[in-house]
């Protein structure tokens, strides 16, 4: 079911809902872009009624509840532009596209939070921490997120590098040997390079962690996989919450290994914040 079938559904049963979930229905309908952004207690604060009668409106929809709500509205408003995002349509004003693309960026944020199990996090951070390298991989939109993941990881006192160039990560991984780890990351996990340099990588005794789509040809090739389910076609529009997504688990990982280090690892950590105090101006200091 799209956002579209969605909110012709909610509109067409409007007067069949009790009041209370009347008054849900008619905020969604008001602008639902701003619906995908609230949380149930905005929501029904919006609408004058308790939480549950939100979660009773929600699985009237074939919801299983307010975030599988949310998340279906969010990720499906409009057909979308193509080239800028799916849920952003042409004539969008900068009040709507801009809470469309925050909205959508929550709810996947939220979702993809409820879904993620802790004992895989605790493996992949397992691995990490136990590495005699530490590589990472991705190539177009994913670049910057390696960048991001270098600059936090290289404080773990472990040689970390990133390669977003195919010939350097060809070359890397077949140097790569047991202990040795490479976080790979593809929103599509169908880039044909990335899949035959985890291969290799993985041939050569390295933990390959992929962070990609599950059941993706990369996936397949990977030691663990955390999967990232993403509604975003990036064969028509541009990655937008699946890039969000990988940066925040890049710094749940990166807590992970920071915890898993222990309090005796701590002063290590302040030395290097300590040391770009001289770069800053202070607070409140002008020139």
């Amino acid at each position: 079911m799209v956002a579209h079938d969605l909110l012709s559904k909610i509109r067409e049963r409007l007067t069949d809902l009790n009041r209370s979930e009347r008054k849900v229905a008619e905020v969604i309908i008001k602008d639902p872009a701003s619906a995908t952004g609230m949380s149930i207690a905005s929501l029904a604060q919006s609408a004058g009624v308790s939480e549950p009668t939100v979660n009773r409106f929600c699985r009237n929809f074939d919801a299983k509840g307010y975030p599988d709500f949310k998340i279906k509205l969010a990720q499906s408003l409009a057909g979308g532009t193509p080239y800028v995002t799916r849920s952003v349509e042409s004539n969008d004003d900068a009040k709507a596209y801009t809470s469309k693309i925050f909205g959508a960026t929550i709810a996947a944020l939220d979702t993809f939070s409820r879904q993620l199990p802790t004992e895989l996090i605790e493996r992949v951070v397992d691995h990490i921490s136990q590495a005699r390298q530490l590589f990472f991989f991705g190539l177009g939109a994913s670049a910057p997120v390696i960048i991001d993941a270098q600059h936090k990881f290289f404080r773990f006192n472990m040689p970390v590098i990133a390669y977003e160039d195919v010939l350097m990560q060809r070359m890397a991984a077949a140097a790569m040997t047991t202990g040795d780890v490479v976080v790979v990351i593809s929103h599509t996990g169908r880039t044909r390079e990335l899949v035959d340099i985890a291969a290799s990588a993985r041939e050569n005794g390295a933990v390959v962690i992929g962070i990609t789509e599950e059941g993706s040809p990369l996936a397949v090739q990977c030691s663990a996989v955390l999967g990232v389910e993403s509604p975003e076609d990036t064969e028509l529009y541009m990655p937008m919450t699946s890039r969000i997504v990988h940066l925040a688990l890049i710094d749940v990982l990166a807590t992970g290994v920071t915890l898993r280090r222990g309090e005796d690892f701590l002063p290590h950590l302040k030395k290097i914040k300590d040391s770009l105090k001289p770069t800053k101006y202070a607070r409140g200091e002008s020139l």
